[in-house]
């Protein structure tokens, strides 16, 4: 039995079941290399200090463009106000549930609530990793499927909503730099659609939104951040969450997931020039950045579900999974994420005062107890030079070897790269050792 879809608030129970499956998926709060670091940058905002290098840091970094300050405020405020770890993870869990659950209503508008239901399940599979890993990706995660949900809107009705775009990417470049990928997504619907009936109106918001971009603290100096960021080493070097695609262990389900969403597309002849164009860039940007995937697989939702004609979930099946999947999120929220790392061990280093090399975690575990480290995150922050001699040291190189003479103690995960090579070195004494980390002190 097919369905056509309609527009009732009954029909919108997938959308809040969808939103809830995903934000459960976001409680079980894996906290990531890149969340960290924004709460005590987040504190120095919050008291009327905007950073310009790192503070917590003891290589230099002084005239660090802090675009992403929004982020690193919204991160200090749910870290301090949430009960710490459990903070990030809140903004986890409803980052995934409005993506989702924007995702879900937008398909609901063109497909079948059966298809909706299908096609979202895909997307939630292939980008588990963004959906469950607290990082400060969570706000590209919210907003990239309602900036999207809105260009899906204005290709079937065009309307003046299309300026909505302009302030998300406003408050989007003050949270995360893809807001350079909402940009992209925008330019290609303004130039492939909307621009054959209305090219003035897709010249002045694609201008108004690209000038909304540089309005965040460093306003001119946006550029400069952008450039820092994309030429680090570790975006040149492909490593941590630049990694390119096929090195990842979830990278085998998002290839899968983007083949059958680009099978159904195809097959029903279903996909609009300008979504096309944006999956074939994002397709390109997948192979050099694996992460990248999450958005190919959110453009690729729509053209997939639009042909479908699937029966809707019953209803009542729907209330009473998303009434458990919330209760299920909730306890897991209530119990707290596990320590990412070695917490007892990080304030112990914390209180020598000394200068640190850890893991990115462990370091920044370390200054979240008042220490202090020699580099960590945001790695684009440091003269290059530093950047490398850190990411060596991280891959276990002997190149890497002259980061310990910058450290007074060194704090690793034994299983690492880095922490197998601490094991063997001889400038290293071993002072205690927990589940998950072992501390040294470095002697000179």
């Amino acid at each position: 039995m097919e369905e056509t879809p309609r527009n009732t608030h009954e029909d919108d129970r997938v959308v809040w079941t969808i939103a809830a499956l995903a934000g459960l998926a976001g409680a079980l709060g894996v906290i990531g290399s890149d969340a960290l670091w924004l709460v005590p940058l987040g504190s120095q905002i919050a008291h009327g200090r905007l950073p310009n290098a790192i503070a917590f840091a003891t290589a230099p970094t002084r005239g660090w463009h802090d675009v992403p300050a929004g982020a690193q405020l919204v991160f200090w405020s749910a870290y301090r106000a949430l009960g710490g770890l459990r903070g990030l993870v809140v903004l986890q869990t409803v980052a995934a549930a409005i993506g989702f659950g924007a995702l879900a209503h937008g398909l609901r508008r063109q497909a079948t609530a059966g298809a909706a239901a299908l096609v979202s399940l895909l997307v939630l599979a292939a980008s588990l990793p963004a959906v469950v890993v607290v990082g400060v990706s969570l706000f590209s995660l919210a907003l990239f499927p309602i900036l999207l949900a809105l260009l899906e809107s204005e290709t079937r009705a065009p309307s003046r909503r299309l300026w909505l775009a302009v302030p998300l990417l406003a408050v989007w470049g003050n949270l995360h730099g893809e807001a350079l990928a909402g940009l992209g997504l925008l330019a290609c619907y303004l130039v492939a659609d909307r621009a054959r009936r209305e090219p003035l109106v897709a010249a002045s918001v694609l201008v108004a939104a690209t000038v909304a971009l540089f309005l965040n603290p460093e306003l001119e100096r946006t550029p400069q951040y952008y450039t820092a960021v994309l030429h680090s080493v570790v975006a040149r070097e492909g490593s941590g969450l630049w990694a390119p695609l096929g090195t990842g262990p979830f990278d085998l389900a998002l290839v899968a997931a983007a083949a059958v969403l680009v099978a159904l597309a195809v097959r029903g002849r279903s996909i609009h020039l300008w979504e096309g164009i944006a999956l074939l860039g994002l397709a390109a940007a997948t192979v050099h950045v694996a992460r990248t995937g999450t958005w190919f697989v959110f453009v690729a939702a729509y053209p997939a579900a639009r042909p479908l004609r699937l029966r809707a979930p019953r209803r009542r099946l729907l209330a009473v999974a998303t009434l458990v999947l919330v209760a299920a999120a909730a306890a897991l929220i209530g119990k707290g994420p596990a320590d990412p790392g070695s917490a007892p061990l990080a304030a112990r280093a914390a209180r020598t005062d000394g200068p640190v090399l850890a893991d990115a975690l462990l370091g920044q575990q370390v200054v979240l107890a008042g220490g202090r480290v020699w580099v960590d995150n945001p790695v684009d922050a440091f003269r290059r030079a530093d950047q490398q001699l850190y990411v060596d040291w991280l891959d276990g190189k002997p190149s890497g070897a002259v980061a310990v003479s910058h450290a007074e103690y060194v704090l690793v995960e034994p299983s690492s790269r880095a922490g197998r090579r601490a094991a063997d070195d001889s400038r290293l004494r071993r002072l205690a050792a927990r589940t998950g980390a072992v501390l040294y002190r470095v002697v000179r």
